[in-house]
């Protein structure tokens, strides 16, 4: 069994955290023993959800511009005294699920490109003072995704692991590591409206889940929890599936 405190000391900023994934993410961290800045749009009332919750710090930013990111490495560094986790996650609206044909798609994965790599240079300096570097970069949900995007879905997968890949390849020589974990359906505030009104759409992935469920944001943030710790100081370059498994047949 891991040790309780396995975190402790550690210094983690961690995006997209006022629900959700993120959230869960903000207090798995720091039960482990880390001090996090929890970052969300400005009317996502990230500042009160963690008001009295000791260890994490609220902060409401754009997180849409990637041109802001600098400014967020520097305010989590006034905050924290460092960083030495980065939880790359930014929140994505949609008009509805995108679907193999999906133009969109192109513009929406170049801008989370965008976002993921001005934060982490700009977080670099510091991650580089650290002794446990790590870089962690969330991917989409199933839920953005129609019953026929399976194709995009599986793009999209694969461009954030060519992007971590990368940002290894780039940080590895400072003795930081950069994974990435890719949710399956997970039954998060964003997803629950998605699922309320195409029910079609959730009974399709809980049909395709070997574990016949839809997943918890738990699910995600305790192996976000993993690849924190020093059980993941030789795991870099690569991703983690959090969907339960996919059924064959």
């Amino acid at each position: 069994m891991a040790a309780p405190l396995r975190l402790y000391g550690l210094k983690a900023l961690i995006c997209n955290a006022g629900s959700g994934i993120g959230e869960a993410t903000a207090r798995t961290l720091v039960k482990h023993g880390a001090a996090v800045l929890a970052v969300d749009t400005i009317n996502s009332g990230v500042e009160q959800t963690f008001k009295r919750l000791k260890g994490i710090d609220g902060l409401a930013a754009n997180l849409s511009d990637a041109a802001r990111m600098p400014a967020l490495a520097e305010e989590a560094v006034k905050r924290l005294g460092r960083i030495d986790i980065l939880v790359n996650d930014f929140p994505w609206q949609l008009e509805a699920p995108l679907s193999d044909r999906d133009a969109h798609l192109k513009d929406l994965l170049q801008q989370r490109s965008a976002l993921v790599l001005s934060l982490c240079r700009a977080a670099l300096p510091h991650l580089k003072k650290s002794p446990s570097g790590r870089i962690i970069n969330v991917g989409f949900m199933r839920s953005m995704f129609a019953a026929d995007g399976d194709a995009a879905f599986a793009r999209g997968e694969q461009d954030l692991a060519d992007l971590t890949a990368a940002l290894a390849t780039e940080t590895g020589d400072f003795g930081i590591t950069a994974n990435y974990v890719q949710p399956g359906a997970i039954m998060t505030p964003v997803s629950r409206e998605v699922f309320r009104k195409n029910k079609a759409l959730r009974d399709f992935c809980i049909a395709r889940s070997a574990a016949h469920r839809l997943g918890e944001p738990i699910d995600v943030a305790r192996v976000v929890s993993f690849l924190a710790g020093d059980e993941a100081a030789f795991v870099n370059g690569t991703g983690i599936r959090v969907d339960g498994g996919r059924r064959l047949t």
